[in-house]
């Protein structure tokens, strides 16, 4: 033990020592260093390891959106306990097929189309027990001047990602939109991100805020393929928290012709960790095309103009 304790400090901030941490991550059962941001109770949250880290806010946060996963689909069978969580039955990289690591008696259907709890009415109300939501692999505006920039990731509700603008309040596809009718990358622009007053469940708007200098630009588009972003658009919630799959030998089996599950009879789902319930929308947009890297001179007038 006491070797442990007299590891040298050169050694122990080095790169190498540095990169051999995950496994001993796994080992303590804890979520490493992966960080998100919840929305939870209409709260900022950042949160680190599965620990809240800092005090919530309810203002604004301002962000820069370092790149987007498509939009995915995620379902919990049972109830819904915010003291122990737990991952989800059934999801969803790609909205169209159980993603490849979901056990096969845990899928309701071999294709989301198909699937009984994608049907509106699924769930509570008329909404579907199987919800859409999109990751975000983001910055922080205020920690962009740091050696080793941060990303976190934003899962957000299908609340926050389809409707149209109304009075100037955009959820992500009319920001998106908008920014592409200015020619401006999501990447290059720092976003507004900010609740919805009116909603009884967590709901974010966004807004232009300013662009980007060229060297803070550079910095932030070296990101893209790093292994923060990646695993911040692949990674569920219950994941980057560090909780354990409920079971982890099973998608090793090679035999995939094997027993078909009958779906048992659904309890009705509590509410997932953003604890919104909301209505499916009816057509589901294609992911938006990469915008083109040049930048319309209107958009800093808009910035300029936004707030009226």
């Amino acid at each position: 033990m006491n070797d442990l304790m007299n590891i040298s400090s050169a050694l122990a901030n080095s790169d190498l020592f540095k990169s051999l941490q995950e496994t001993t991550d796994k080992l303590a059962g804890g979520g490493g260093d992966y960080k998100r941001i919840s929305l939870k109770g209409s709260k900022f949250r950042l949160v680190v390891g599965g620990e809240q880290v800092g005090k919530p806010r309810t203002d604004s946060l301002n962000i820069v959106i370092v790149e987007a996963a498509e939009l995915s689909r995620t379902y919990y069978e049972g109830d819904y306990d915010p003291d122990n969580p737990t991952p989800p039955t059934c999801w969803s990289a790609d909205s169209k097929k159980p993603d490849d690591r979901v056990p096969a008696d845990q899928r309701k259907s071999e294709n989301c189309k198909d699937c009984p709890m994608a049907i509106k009415g699924s769930g509570q109300g008329q909404s579907a027990a199987c919800r859409f939501s999109q990751r975000l692999a983001v910055a922080l505006d205020t920690e962009l001047d740091q050696d080793e920039i941060p990303v976190y990731q934003l899962s957000l509700p299908a609340k926050s990602v389809f409707g149209a603008a109304e009075n100037g309040h955009m959820p992500m596809q009319a920001f998106g939109k908008m920014l592409k009718t200015h020619k401006a990358p999501a990447i290059a622009v720092v976003t507004e991100m900010y609740f919805d007053e009116d909603s009884d469940t967590p709901k974010v708007f966004f807004k232009p805020n300013r662009m980007l200098a060229e060297d803070e630009l550079k910095r932030v588009v070296e990101l893209r393929d790093s292994e923060q972003v990646k695993d911040a658009l692949v990674m569920t919630v219950s994941e980057a928290d560090g909780v354990a799959p409920a079971v982890v030998n099973e998608p090793e089996e090679k035999p995939k012709a094997k027993t078909k599950a009958k779906p048992k009879p659904e309890p009705e789902p509590e509410p997932e960790e953003e604890e919104e319930v909301i209505e499916e929308p009816t057509k589901v947009s294609k992911k938006a095309e990469k915008p083109e890297v040049d930048i319309d001179d209107d958009l800093a007038g808009l910035i300029e103009d936004w707030d009226e």
